[in-house]
């Protein structure tokens, strides 16, 4: 009896997501076009790379770029009561907002998330098992190649363990239907594998080091670093609370991508209008970007251009397909900006207010927008967004350094030299110096908090605030009375913007009800 795999489909089946198993007692010499046996599969280079190139474009790669009314990596915003969807009959943002999600009402989405993130794992789990056994792969080809299967099972296992806490940690390929009801396993050890993996790319890949976008739009060893960085930032904190040792393993990764030499901040022309962050709505190749979704309107396109204008200041007979302002930013959310001194709350850099167009100013009507996301090919000619989306920016890897050196080694020359690269280059009228002079005064819990802030106003379209929440249970609270100013109070108990207040089950996404039902073992995350 011989058993044949379809590595093209996969289906969610009992929580955890099988390949499609069937068997038979004789196959005719000719297999059913859409089901072929691994041993088949994996005979030649050619067929493993495939495979390895499909993780590019699916999973947690894919949510950056799409999902149902594009709320997919907005979730996080909505969950902090910052950020609103224009169109409020759209599901998800209300439930969200108003913190009345469950495992009923967002099941399509977490149902999605699941199977989807799932379905990478276990064709990277597959490829990990039989790239070492494919003929015609040097020792060279086949150590990248299972260096990017090992970070796309990590990166998909980092989303799943962030969102949902406990989830099923498999890292086998499903070849029978033996045992396929799997329980939660703690974080901690998904955590474990996460690491593993990326340290195992990191120093057995043979991964280039150099820009993303030189290197293909392949993962090279500033992606894996940055990533690592991450993870053992978001360790570190709640709810696994790791504390200085992944602090200090954060701080490793992130001087690894810093000291490569390979990256730098995009630096400013002579007006706002040629700042580092207007160069980001256009721009797809600078040093500062170290990971990004690629896009291009004739294979994979992005609809975040129609969520960078609201509805009512459509021009009529010029902008191709429907718009609204998706990923709304509220008061409360940019008061984090000093309007006198910070670049980045002003018009067109990280966000803007109005659009000119044709010798017109179409006014947003106080409201604020994705500036980040314009794109002017995709809004007034073909309605496909052909611009690649950015991961992990540069300067969010500053800013993690930052954090981590001064939670174990204090408020160093270093720590303060990486926050004030960031904030310098968006309070560009301030002396750098005097920056410094105010970072230096500063306690730890200071410092970091300082961090933080800076964190909130470089990072909202890179989604680092819901896990920045998740992580330190802190909320930002910003004044009326004096724009830029940031405190941060407990998350649990505390009211968000549209009178909806916290518990600890916010913290983690509701498992949905399909994964339940077809999984006994799992448990809920208490919706």
């Amino acid at each position: 009896m011989k058993k044949i795999i379809t590595l093209t489909t996969a289906i969610i089946s009992s929580a955890i997501l099988l390949l499609i198993v069937s068997s038979c007692e004789e196959f005719l010499e000719e297999n059913p076009k859409n089901q072929i046996s691994v041993n088949q599969f994996f005979n030649t280079p050619d067929d493993v790379k495939s495979v390895v190139n499909s993780l590019y474009g699916e999973g947690a790669m894919r949510r950056y770029i799409s999902g149902e009314f594009q709320i997919e990596m907005n979730l996080g915003g909505f969950m902090s009561g910052l950020f609103e969807n224009e169109r409020t009959e759209r599901p998800g943002p209300f439930e969200a907002n108003n913190l009345t999600l469950d495992a009923k009402n967002m099941d399509g989405f977490m149902y999605n998330w699941w199977r989807s993130g799932y379905d990478v794992i276990a064709k990277s789990n597959t490829a990990i098992k039989y790239i070492p056994g494919v003929e015609g792969l040097s020792q060279t080809e086949a150590n990248q190649l299972l260096a990017e299967a090992r970070f796309f099972r990590a990166f998909n296992y980092f989303f799943l363990v962030r969102d949902f806490g406990d989830v099923p940690l498999i890292t086998e390929p499903y070849e029978s239907l033996d045992n396929i009801y799997v329980s939660r396993t703690i974080s901690d050890l998904v955590y474990d594998q996460i690491i593993e993996d990326l340290e195992w790319a990191l120093n057995n890949g043979g991964l280039a080091d150099v820009l993303f976008s030189s290197n293909g739009m392949r993962i090279t060893k500033g992606v894996v670093a940055a990533t690592l960085a991450d993870v053992h930032l978001q360790k570190a904190g709640y709810p696994i609370q790791g504390g200085s040792d992944n602090y200090s393993e954060a701080a490793k990764a992130a001087r690894i991508v810093i000291n490569s030499g390979v990256y730098s901040l995009i630096q400013h022309g002579d007006n706002p209008e040629e700042s580092a962050y207007s160069k980001m709505s256009t721009s797809e190749t600078e040093q500062e970007y170290i990971f990004s979704v690629e896009a291009h309107e004739q294979h994979r396109s992005t609809w975040l251009h129609i969520l960078s204008v609201p509805k009512y200041a459509a021009i009529p007979d010029v902008i191709s397909g429907d718009v609204w302002i998706g990923y709304r930013p509220l008061d409360e959310f940019f008061r984090v900006y000093d309007p006198a001194a910070d670049l980045r709350g002003q018009n067109r850099q990280i966000w803007h207010n109005s659009v000119e167009r044709n010798g017109n100013t179409y006014d947003f009507k106080g409201n604020w927008a994705p500036f980040t996301w314009y794109d002017e090919v995709a809004l007034y000619e073909t309605n496909k967004g052909s611009k690649n989306v950015n991961i992990t920016l540069y300067s969010e890897v500053l800013l993690l350094a930052a954090e981590a050196i001064a939670q174990t080694e204090g408020v160093t020359s270093e720590a303060i030299k990486y926050l004030t690269d960031v904030r310098s280059r968006a309070y560009w009228e301030t002396n750098r110096s005097q920056i410094e002079s105010e970072l230096s005064g500063l306690s730890k819990e200071e410092f970091v908090q300082e961090v933080w802030k800076e964190r909130l106003r470089e990072l909202p379209l890179t989604y680092k605030i819901w896990p920045d929440i998740q992580r330190t249970r802190l909320y930002p609270v910003t004044s009326s009375a004096n724009p830029g100013e940031v405190s941060f109070v407990n998350v649990i108990g505390h009211t968000n913007p549209f009178g909806a207040t916290y518990q600890e089950k916010h913290l983690l996404y509701p498992i949905s009800t399909r994964v339940r039902e077809r999984n006994p073992e799992l448990t809920s995350n208490g919706y």
